[in-house]
């Protein structure tokens, strides 16, 4: 269930009025339900025999098999942890409660024409939990991120250098509106740093955990990210053969002009070669002959042509 659970993102979710960060799985008999304020971790676990019984003892007016009890918990259950909108989880009603250390959630709905109640009693989560379940991912989703600022710095800067190629050679943007400096990463930490990031408003209490970081927390803590980081475009298996491939195209086409160059000297040893091999086999030319093979020999010698006319 912990393996189970760990790859699960958290989500932020709204329970009669208060913001959570929640973690809910729902097996086929069992359930275990994270949630946390950022200053507090709770949890509950629950099996079959647990939901039967609590589930008789919230509603005495019912009997059921304790199948039934946990698939209708799980219909309303999962989307008040799921982060949907009010008007998507109507078919519960669902209140928060704390009490010193433990927080409930109760619920609210039908079941057969009847009232149906439960209630998430959740206690404090052991520090080793939440370590595996929320700091340590946290940290390494922080390491994937810089790694992401730090490749698209070095793509910023190969761009640069293109655009610099360009110009020199005597390219000339269209429309001036359009012109930007060259990056420089250390100017860009600084000014990232002390203006834009006190405009962002981020506080230490924030819940935002989007749909992106969601994905991202899903990934690292799967193991994904343990040798080969799949989330980076430019560190993808795909990108990297590809820029193994663009190097090589480089290097051929930084080789293609000497290989060009010794294959016409080549070509033009055999051609004399085969010129006095033949004269030697065959009457002499008349001089106005000679002098249009010359003139024809010269037409088709090869000028080299480089990127930029």
């Amino acid at each position: 269930m912990e393996a189970v659970l760990s790859a699960l993102p958290w989500v932020p979710v709204n329970i009669s009025g208060s913001d959570l960060l929640a973690k809910a799985w729902f097996g086929d008999s069992q359930y275990r339900v994270l949630l946390t304020d950022l200053s507090t971790v709770w949890e509950e676990e629950m099996s079959t025999d647990d939901i039967q019984s609590r589930a008789q003892d919230l509603n005495k007016r019912l009997r059921a098999p304790a199948q039934a009890f946990f698939s209708h918990l799980c219909s309303v259950a999962r989307p008040c942890f799921s982060g949907l909108d009010e008007d998507q989880i109507s078919a519960a009603q669902a209140a928060l409660e704390q009490h010193g250390e433990s927080l409930t959630v109760k619920l609210k709905s039908e079941l057969a024409g009847l009232p149906f109640y439960w209630e998430f009693r959740c206690t404090t989560t052991p520090v080793a939990v939440v370590c595996r379940q929320l700091v340590r991912p946290l940290l390494a989703m922080t390491l994937v991120l810089q790694r992401q600022a730090e490749d698209l710095a070095a793509l910023l800067a190969r761009k640069d250098a293109e655009i610099q190629d360009y110009q020199e050679n005597g390219a000339v943007l269209s429309r001036a509106r359009l012109q930007t400096e060259p990056f420089e990463v250390h100017q860009y930490k600084e000014n990232f740093i002390t203006q834009i990031l006190p405009q962002m408003n981020v506080t230490l209490d924030s819940l935002g955990f989007d749909s992106e970081l969601q994905a991202l927390y899903m990934a690292v803590n799967s193991g994904k990210t343990g040798r080969k980081r799949k989330h980076s475009p430019d560190s993808s298996p795909a990108a990297q053969e590809n820029h193994i491939t663009d190097h090589q195209h480089i290097s051929e086409s930084t080789d293609v002009g000497p290989s060009l160059a010794s294959q016409e000297h080549n070509n033009a040893k055999e051609s004399g070669r085969s010129q006095v091999a033949n004269s030697q086999q065959t009457l002499p030319l008349s001089s106005t002959a000679g002098s249009e093979d010359r003139s024809t020999s010269r037409a088709k010698k090869k000028k080299a042509v480089g990127l930029f006319r």
